[in-house]
């Protein structure tokens, strides 16, 4: 006796754990249709994933750098130049330019879309900072710890080690600017940048300034290139009149409305990539000194090559590419406003603009380690106190920096030339009538 089982009446779809709300949409494909978004969600799931740039020097993964002539791993920079020098057989050549070697000066024009170079590519929380190479001469365990060291040297036989494979933890970058100032240049330069400010700097930096003890550090950045277009609208004033009445002074002006369109490339934009560097809170430090020791010729960076860092430390980037987008967007949008100010000269009693809209229409994005000279010094006082520094430009020699003064001895200045100022004004008047 067959029994047939009448179908269950039709009822809600299945909820909870296992239903199929929970199984994530095929690869590629979206759980909704993108044309019932608004376009710019639709824009920003739709468009193509960063594509990258491969970096990667693969005959330098295993950490020794190779005198091209003799095979010695003992490899310095020639002072003052970008050449590296073996130290056993003293043959010399030249690091190969990254723009060359990658054609990053290349169609800035035509940039679609968001490039990264693997050096540039996302940091991974979970990465370590130590690295561990295994010495082919003798079997040991070298160790690099990549948050201030880029090499290393065996002590059993005197092989020495760089990191030079793009593991995602920020340390090693896609190019590299060696120093071409010297130390004794740096030391003077500073030293020179002190004796002007001594008279009003304070007793105790005054009696601990060493200039002896200027370091060498190489900054992380991002080296930006951008196909923008941006515009801008507000009114500008044309003075027709002016006048005096009741000792006051008025001005009569025909108002105009403006709109300003403008494409334009960037090449090779800095960016700090390194969120203590990029905190500019002037209470606590002056971070702020580095951008005026800009601009770096990046155009005579290298690839990547961990000799050039022997000796000298480093700073590991943190920040990644769309942490660093907003401050793009800022540098961009005050270019895209000097751009247009030729045109607005003529309107004589100013321009304010109201409206601003930005267009990124391709990035390319590059990390790259930046030659320093810095000396510090902390100054006692409330919330911690403040860390001044004095940074030359490791290329140009650009220095500037931050000398902590004593403040009676301003005031005393300012009320002095505010005296003498003043007596000389009595006197003139005195005298002319």
């Amino acid at each position: 006796m067959n029994t047939t089982i009448p179908p269950l009446p039709p009822g809600p779809p299945p909820t909870g754990p296992g239903s199929p709300q929970d199984v994530p949409p095929p690869h590629g494909s979206f759980p909704i249709d993108p044309a019932t978004l608004p376009p710019p969600i639709r824009d920003e799931l739709q468009a193509p994933d960063p594509t990258a740039i491969d970096t990667a020097a693969d005959e330098l993964k295993d950490g020794l750098n190779r005198c091209p002539k003799c095979g010695s791993t003992e490899i310095r920079q020639r002072p003052g130049t970008d050449l590296l020098i073996c130290m056993y057989c003293r043959h010399e050549w030249h690091g190969e330019g990254v723009e060359e070697a990658f054609g990053l000066g290349e169609g800035i024009d035509q940039l679609q879309g968001t490039v990264i170079a693997s050096g540039a590519q996302d940091i991974k929380a979970d990465t370590a900072s130590l690295m561990t190479f295994k010495c082919p001469g003798c079997g040991a365990e070298v160790t690099i710890n990549t948050t201030n060291a880029m090499t290393a040297r065996c002590h059993w036989c005197r092989h020495v080690f760089g990191v030079n494979e793009q593991v995602p933890n920020g340390a090693v970058p896609d190019a590299v600017l060696p120093f071409h100032i010297k130390k004794d240049d740096a030391v003077a330069r500073i030293r020179q940048f002190v004796d002007k400010r001594r008279l009003f700097a304070l007793k105790a930096f005054k009696e601990q300034f060493t200039p002896e003890n200027v370091v060498p550090v190489y900054l992380p950045y991002m080296i930006v290139d951008g196909n923008v277009s941006a515009s801008v609208a507000g009114q500008g004033e044309i003075k027709t009149r002016e006048y005096t009445s009741d000792k006051k002074t008025y001005y009569d002006a025909d108002v105009y409305r403006l709109d300003r369109q403008v494409d334009f490339t960037v090449d090779d934009l800095p960016l700090e990539s390194s969120s203590e560097r990029g905190n500019l809170d002037t209470r606590t430090n002056t971070n702020n000194i580095i951008n005026t020791i800009l601009p770096f010729d990046t155009k005579n960076a290298v690839k990547w090559n961990a000799s050039y860092l022997t000796g000298i430390t480093s700073e590991k980037r943190d920040l990644d590419v769309e942490k660093l987008r907003p401050h793009l967007e800022d540098e961009l949008l005050s270019i895209a406003r000097a751009r247009v100010e030729m045109s607005v000269a003529r309107y004589d009693r100013g321009v304010r603009w109201e409206q601003e809209q930005l267009s990124v229409h391709g990035t390319r994005w590059v990390s790259m380690y930046l030659p320093v000279w810095l000396y510090s010094y902390h100054q006692p006082g409330p919330n911690g106190g403040m860390l001044h520094y004095i940074a030359v430009n490791g290329r140009t020699g650009e220095t500037m920096g931050s000398v902590p003064v004593q403040q009676w001895k301003l005031l005393t200045a300012a009320l002095t030339v505010g005296t003498f100022l003043e007596a000389i004004a009595l006197f003139l008047v005195g005298h002319s009538s």
